[in-house]
C-alpha cells in the first residue's frame, strides 16, 4: 500500500521499487492494458506502423455543435473543445509520423483545423521581441528530438513541442471519454516547449522531469524557465495513478509565480471475461487539480488568486466494447480569475466589469452525458449533452460575444456588449478516425 501512495503523490524514489524480471519485452508499460483510460489512445491495431521502429498516424475530427441559446455570431465561448456552434466544424486534421531507429528518437505530427484559433492562436508569447511568432509554429501538434538510453526499462532525452502532461485528458478528443473536456483540464496547457527527461525504473512505473519555456507558451515571458514533472503508475491492468506538478514565471508581469498541481485515479472496477456480455467493462476517473499564482514579496495575496478543480466520470462499455456510455460531473472556483476564459472579445472589459465585487471569481458546474458508438479501434461516432452553470453571467447568451450583427467587420459605432447568461444547454455529435 505504501508504495502506491508514493507513486500517486509522485515522489516515489526510484530505489524503492525493485527491478523484477517478467516475461514482457523489456519496454515501460509492456503488456500492461491501458486503453480503456480516460485520456489514452485506445488502439491495438495499428496499421500504418512499419517493422518496429516507424508509425505514421492519420487522424481526422469534426463536430456539429448546438447551442440552444443560437448566439448570433455562431461563437462557442468558455470552451477550448469547440469554438463553433449551430454549423458543421471540423475540429483538427493531423498527420504525423514518429521512430525510435538505433535508439534516435524522432516525431512530427502536423495539425490543422479550428481548433488552432482556440489554442495556438492565442499564445501571447509570441509578442515579446522579434523573429517569433505563430503562423508557423501552431502547424506543429508535436515535435521532438531525443535519445533512449537502455537503462533500467528506458530513460528518453528529448526536446521540441509537446503536448502538455498537465491534466488528465487528451488534446486528442477521441482519446477522452467525453467529447467536451472537464472544466479543470480546459483550463490548464495543451502544449509545452521545451525539454524532458523519461525515466522508466520498472515496467510499471515512469517519472519525468520537464524544462519549459512557460505555461502554454512557445516563447519565455521571464528569465526563470519552467519546471515540472509528472509521474504514472500503472500496477496492473485496472488502475492507473497520476501526479503532475509546475512552477514558473508565467506571466509578463515580473515575479508572478505559478504553481498547480493535479492528480488522477482511474479504475476499472468491472472487466468481462465472457465474449458477448451484455457489459464488457466499467471504469471511474477521479482528476482533482489546485493551484495558484502569487506576487512573490506579498505571499500573503496567494489565497485570492488560486484554482481548485475536480472532474468525476463513470463510463460503462457496452456489448463488445463496440459501444460506451460516460456520465461526468466537474467543478471549478478561480478566485482572482488568472486562468479563467474570458466570454467576451475584450478581456479588459469583463474584469473592469466585476471590480464592484470584492473578489470576483468564477465558479462552474459542468454535467455531460456521452455516448460512443466505437465499431472498431479507429473510428468514434458521439452525441453528447452538456449542461453549465456559473455564479457569473459567463456564458453566450442570443445577442452572442463579437458585435451588435455578429461579424468581427461590423462598422457600427454604437456600444457593444457581449450578451452573457448563466446558464449553457447544448448537444454535440462529433465524428473521428485515427489510423
Amino acid at each position: 500500500m505504501l508504495k502506491y501512495l508514493l507513486a500517486f503523490l509522485g515522489i516515489a524514489p526510484i530505489i524503492a521499487f525493485s527491478q523484477t524480471k517478467d516475461s514482457f519485452p523489456h519496454t515501460p508499460f509492456a503488456g500492461v492494458d491501458a486503453t480503456w483510460v480516460n485520456g489514452q489512445n485506445r488502439q491495438t491495431d495499428f496499421p500504418l506502423q512499419y517493422k518496429d521502429f516507424l508509425t505514421a498516424v492519420a487522424y481526422v475530427d469534426a463536430y456539429y455543435n448546438y447551442n440552444f441559446a443560437k448566439p448570433i455570431d455562431h461563437t462557442q465561448t468558455i470552451s477550448a473543445t469547440m469554438g463553433r456552434t449551430n454549423e458543421v466544424t471540423l475540429n483538427m486534421v493531423s498527420l504525423g509520423i514518429e521512430s525510435n531507429y538505433k535508439n534516435t528518437i524522432a516525431r512530427i505530427w502536423l495539425q490543422t483545423g479550428n481548433s488552432l484559433h482556440i489554442v495556438q492562436e492565442q499564445d501571447p508569447s509570441v509578442t515579446l521581441g522579434r523573429n517569433t511568432g505563430t503562423g508557423n509554429t501552431k502547424f506543429i501538434r508535436e515535435a521532438a528530438t531525443g535519445y533512449h538510453f537502455n537503462k533500467w526499462y528506458g530513460i528518453n532525452v528529448e526536446a521540441g513541442i509537446f503536448m502538455s502532461f498537465i491534466g488528465l485528458e487528451s488534446y486528442l478528443t477521441q482519446e477522452n471519454w467525453c467529447y467536451q473536456r472537464a472544466m479543470p483540464c480546459e483550463m490548464t496547457p495543451f502544449y509545452f516547449q521545451g525539454a524532458r527527461i523519461q525515466i522508466n525504473p520498472t515496467r510499471h512505473l515512469q517519472t519525468q522531469v520537464w524544462l519549459l519555456n512557460g505555461w502554454q507558451t512557445y516563447n519565455n515571458f521571464q528569465k526563470a524557465p519552467g519546471l515540472g514533472s509528472s509521474t504514472y503508475y500503472r500496477p496492473n491492468d485496472n488502475l492507473q495513478l497520476v501526479a503532475n506538478f509546475y512552477m514558473g514565471q508565467t506571466t509578463p508581469i515580473a515575479k508572478y509565480w505559478r504553481f498547480h498541481h493535479d492528480n488522477s485515479v482511474n479504475w476499472r472496477y468491472y472487466h468481462s471475461q465472457t465474449k458477448g456480455s451484455a457489459i464488457a467493462q466499467a471504469a471511474l476517473s477521479w482528476n482533482n487539480h489546485f493551484g495558484f499564482e502569487s506576487y512573490l514579496p506579498f505571499p500573503n495575496h496567494t489565497f485570492d488568486n488560486y484554482m481548485i478543480g475536480t472532474s468525476l466520470a463513470n463510463r460503462i462499455w457496452l456489448k463488445d466494447k463496440k459501444s460506451a456510455l460516460t456520465l461526468r460531473a466537474d467543478y471549478v472556483q478561480n478566485p482572482g480569475m488568472y486562468l479563467s476564459f474570458y466570454p467576451g472579445t475584450n478581456p479588459a472589459d469583463y474584469q473592469n466589469a466585476l471590480r464592484w465585487m470584492d473578489k470576483p471569481s468564477v465558479n462552474v458546474f459542468q454535467g455531460v452525458a456521452c455516448y460512443d458508438w466505437m465499431p472498431n479501434d479507429h473510428f468514434t461516432f458521439r452525441i453528447e449533452y452538456g449542461y453549465r452553470k456559473a455564479n457569473l453571467p459567463y456564458f453566450a447568451g442570443a445577442g452572442g460575444t463579437t458585435s451588435a450583427n455578429g461579424y468581427t467587420t461590423d462598422q457600427s459605432v454604437k456600444p457593444f456588449r457581449s450578451d452573457l447568461r448563466k446558464t449553457e444547454n447544448r448537444i454535440t455529435l462529433a465524428v473521428s478516425t485515427r489510423i
